[in-house]
C-alpha cells in the first residue's frame, strides 16, 4: 500500500483513539481501557484476515502450559519477519500518530513501540486453549524501558458467543471477573497494563476445529516507571499467573535481567 494511503488510514485510526468517549468506547474500571469496533477500513481488515497464517504452518511458537497457557504465537524478531499485508498494520499501529493517540487518552507519555516485538505478534488459539488470569511482565530486556499498554486487533468474523475466547477484565485481585470483551473481527482494545490489570481468558475455548481465535497483538513501553499505585513488585518481572499463586512460569516472582 502506498506511503500516502497508509498515512491516511493511520490518521483515521488515531482520530478514534483521540475521540473515544467516556464509557461508551473508553472506561475506566477495573482498569483502563478503550474497546473501538471496524477499527481499520473493511478492505484493509479483510487483507489482514487472509495474510493471517494458517496454524498449521511454521510461522508459529506452540505454548503448551496446560493450567495456566495454552495458545500459538509468532515469532518475529524484527519487522522483516511480519508477513506482507499485516506488516502495514503494524506499521500504523507503532506510528507516532497512534503513540501520541493512545498517550493522550490514557495519559501516558512518551510511550515508545517495541521493534523487537518480545512476546508481541501474531496470537491464534484454538478449541481447548486458554490463558489464565494474569498480570503481565513489567520490563522490556533489549531496552530497560517499563511495559505501560497492550493492544490488541481481533480478526474473528465468525465468532460466536458460545465458542469463548472473550476477553477478561478483573478487580484488583484478580478474583472476580468484571467485564468480558468480545473478539470480534476488526475490533481494537487497548489497555493500560499494571501489577493490578488482571486479565485472561482462563476458560477453554470452544471454537470449530477448522478456525481459531485470531488477534494481533502489540506491546508499548514508556523510560518512566510505572505509578507506584500500580507496582506490586518493584524488580523486572515476567507475567504472573492467579493458578500459579502469582507466581511465573518457573516458580519465580522476580526475574534476571541483563
Amino acid at each position: 500500500m502506498k506511503q500516502a494511503e497508509l498515512k491516511k488510514i493511520a490518521e483515521d485510526c488515531a482520530d478514534k483513539i483521540m475521540n473515544a468517549e467516556d464509557n461508551s468506547v473508553f472506561f475506566k474500571e477495573p482498569f483502563k481501557h478503550v474497546v473501538i469496533d471496524n477499527f481499520f477500513p473493511a478492505e484493509f481488515a479483510q487483507v489482514l484476515l487472509e495474510k493471517f497464517p494458517d496454524v498449521n504452518s511454521s510461522d508459529w511458537e506452540r505454548t503448551n502450559d496446560i493450567d495456566i497457557e495454552i495458545k500459538l504465537r509468532t515469532m518475529w524478531k524484527s519487522e522483516f519477519d511480519v508477513p506482507e499485508g499485516i506488516i502495514d498494520a503494524i506499521r500504523i499501529l507503532n506510528s507516532s500518530l497512534i503513540l501520541k493517540a493512545m498517550s493522550e487518552l490514557f495519559d501516558i507519555h512518551k510511550i515508545m513501540p517495541d521493534p523487537y516485538f518480545s512476546g508481541g505478534g501474531l496470537n491464534a488459539t484454538v478449541s481447548g486453549g486458554l490463558l489464565d488470569i494474569h498480570v503481565d511482565g513489567n520490563y522490556h530486556d533489549a531496552s530497560g524501558l517499563n511495559r505501560r499498554l497492550n493492544a490488541i486487533v481481533y480478526l474473528n468474523p465468525s465468532w460466536q458467543e458460545g465458542w469463548g475466547g472473550e476477553f477478561g477484565l478483573y478487580d484488583s485481585t484478580g478474583d472476580n471477573l468484571v467485564k468480558k470483551v468480545a473478539p470480534l473481527y476488526n475490533r481494537l482494545v487497548i489497555f493500560d497494563t499494571n501489577d493490578f490489570s488482571y486479565h485472561g481468558l482462563p476458560d477453554p475455548l470452544n471454537f470449530p476445529e477448522d478456525d481459531s481465535r485470531k488477534s494481533i497483538i502489540l506491546y508499548y513501553y514508556t523510560k518512566e516507571p510505572r505509578p507506584s499505585s500500580q507496582i506490586a513488585v518493584e524488580e523486572p518481572h515476567s507475567a504472573l499467573w492467579k493458578k500459579r499463586g502469582l507466581l511465573d512460569k518457573r516458580g519465580n516472582k522476580t526475574r534476571d535481567f541483563n
